[in-house]
């Protein structure tokens, strides 16, 4: 005979499965993509495909920090934004909004395309909770959760002591983790100029398809540092080199 506690089991034991399937749906590995002679893990963060890899596309100009091929292996490749968007060179100092694509596929595969500081919004908001509508958006803690688990300068608590023997008010025994929660793993491939590279185990800097509206020789970009939990938005100067992502159409 079948009680009613057996019944009841079961239904519990098939809602959890649901709840774990409608969650996973969120965020989960959905397999790879070839682009270049380069195999790129897809993954699925609130919706939203994305690569969990910087990309390694190699452009002409494009560069790998300190040009050494293994960091382009490890950290992805770095471009400046008309690089990046695949725009005139004139666009490096000139407006070229009507000439950005909705969405603007840039160098990235074809189908994807890199993202726009409302996707880079809705990426934050996802990883800290935040259900907020201002734009461009400094979240407090998604850097924490887009890190990498390794590869970073800081990842956990850390002590900075002064002279007198006490520790500095810089932040001492905070721990700035890297929990890589939804597998977008961050990587801090610091950025290039024209006097050299910089930042590499610090920084991560992206590029955004969004062109700074009052001043025409920067673009928006995202970043996360080492030493707090934060992800932050920033104007960056289009020749800048930084590192690269990309969405799913």
């Amino acid at each position: 005979m079948v009680t009613k506690g057996f019944l009841f089991l079961v239904a519990g034991v098939l809602f959890a499965l649901a709840f774990i399937s409608s969650c996973a749906s969120d965020d989960v590995e959905d397999g790879s993509i070839e682009y270049g002679g380069q195999t790129y893990k897809i993954i699925v963060i609130n919706g939203q495909q994305l690569l969990s890899q910087n990309l390694n596309y190699d452009v002409p100009g494009s560069k790998c920090y300190d040009n050494n091929s293994a960091n382009c292996n490890r950290y992805g490749r770095l471009y400046n934004w008309v690089m990046a968007m695949a725009l005139p060179p004139s666009c490096v100092s000139l407006s070229c909004i009507d000439k950005i694509g909705t969405p603007h596929r840039g160098i990235c595969p074809n189908g994807w395309h890199i993202p726009t500081n409302a996707e880079w919004d809705k990426l934050y908001r996802f990883a800290d909770g935040d259900n907020g509508t201002n734009s461009p958006y400094d979240s407090p803690t998604a850097g924490r959760y887009l890190k990498a688990k390794a590869g970073w300068n800081h990842c956990g608590p850390y002590s900075s002591p002064s002279s007198s023997g006490s520790s500095s008010s810089s932040g001492s025994d905070e721990s700035y983790l890297c929990d890589d929660t939804l597998g977008f793993t961050a990587l801090p491939g610091g950025y290039y100029n024209s006097i050299g590279f910089y930042e590499v185990g610090e920084y991560g800097h992206w590029w955004s398809a969004s062109e700074n509206e009052k001043d025409v020789s920067k673009a928006y970009k995202r970043y996360i540092f080492h030493r707090n939990d934060k992800a932050y938005w920033g104007y960056g100067i289009k020749n800048y080199f930084f590192s690269l992502r990309c969405f799913k159409d």
